[in-house]
């Protein structure tokens, strides 16, 4: 495992990125931080498209420091932007041998198409892809370069939820099989929860976290100013299996969460991220409804929200979770530190959000 030590100080118009930050290449590193942060402009430091001023070393390995400068295609970083950058007079068969040529990989292309089911689509150019289809072969046009570390720039923002879920799994598959190190930027936590093993944030040109995601996500999650995100929580569960009636069950220090269709393998972790606006809250355990997911939880927080809502903070058997409710619900259930009360989850939002841990 090699580190990427960066000391670089951009001004860039009106805006200053200053990183002074060592970074553990392992896995995939989700770069979060809300628009304007500096994320993008981290990765074109990286990839040697902007040149501030200081040093930058990968491993042993000086990219930048005084006058010497390694410029991008000496290298071998690879980037996946959002909007794929194929050739468009080039058919993908044609897209993928340009990218090998250069690198001395031409024997690695079957391999490659295989990886990514390109088979189909060899003939075809570009302007007759979907989205994904096109996002499938900038990834492994990317792979075939031969690249130490790649670098990827929101590679699904641009894509529905559809193709998203299309994508994803290939995603998964390079950050566990290719032992390349990826630094993916997103600012979605849902991405992230599902991605990434370590974090960065960022926020106005500087590093404000880094870490292992276990460890930074739930922080993330549960912050009302987290970006593109409205405020929830990240609840790590364990899979116990299906119920006879095709429910999933999974397990966590609060209790037993379950919801519709498999979400992992019986045995795997999974993080659930559970928005703050998904979860009731009342006194006493209700009956006669239809939500299964009912949780025993005490109030550790009552922050106002604007002129009509509160975020509570809830311990459920040690695991933090967040719910948005109005103030006038906070009055009528004299809600306040220290208050027991049950948390009752939407099943259909814990179906959507519950993302494989790694």
């Amino acid at each position: 495992m090699k580190d990427l030590h960066i000391n670089i100080t951009l001004q860039k118009n009106d805006f200053t990125i200053e990183i002074g930050d060592t970074i553990p290449l392992s896995g995939l590193t989700a770069i979060f931080g809300p628009s304007g942060a500096g994320k993008t402009t981290l990765l074109r430091l990286i990839a040697g498209f902007e040149r501030g001023t200081g040093e930058m070393r990968f491993g042993d390995e000086v990219w930048q420091k005084g006058r010497h400068f390694t410029p991008p295609h000496r290298r071998r970083v690879a980037t996946v932007f959002q909007q794929p950058r194929l050739f468009d007079h080039l058919d993908v068969a044609g897209n993928l041998a340009y990218a090998a040529r250069r690198a001395g990989q031409m024997g690695t292309v079957a391999g490659m198409v295989e990886r990514f089911d390109l088979t189909p689509l060899l003939a075809r150019r570009p302007a007759t892809l979907s989205g994904g289809e096109a996002q499938r072969v900038a990834l492994a046009r990317a792979l075939l370069t031969a690249p130490r570390l790649v670098l990827m720039d929101e590679p699904v923002t641009a894509l529905d939820q559809a193709r998203r879920n299309d994508i994803l799994p290939y995603i998964e598959s390079l950050r566990d099989e290719a032992s390349i190190p990826i630094l993916y930027v997103s600012h979605s936590l849902t991405e992230v929860a599902r991605l990434a093993t370590q974090v960065l944030t960022l926020a106005g040109g500087r590093v404000t976290g880094l870490g292992p995601a276990g460890a930074l996500l739930p922080g993330l999650a549960a912050s009302p100013g987290n970006p593109g995100e409205e405020p929830g929580s990240l609840i790590t569960a364990r899979v116990v299996g299906l119920t006879d009636d095709g429910l999933c069950e999974l397990r966590f220090p609060g209790g037993t969460i379950l919801t519709p269709g498999r979400v992992g393998p019986d045995g795997a972790e999974v993080r659930l991220v559970i928005r703050a606006r998904d979860v009731l809250i009342a006194r006493d355990r209700p009956e006669g409804l239809s939500a299964l997911n009912i949780l025993p939880a005490t109030v550790t927080s009552v922050t106002p929200v604007g002129a009509a809502s509160a975020d509570l903070g809830l311990d459920c058997g040690g695991t933090a979770l967040s719910a948005r409710i109005t103030r006038r619900s906070v009055a009528a259930l004299d809600l306040s530190p220290g208050a027991s009360c049950h948390a009752i989850l939407k099943s259909v939002a814990l179906a959507r959000d519950a993302l494989p841990s790694r």
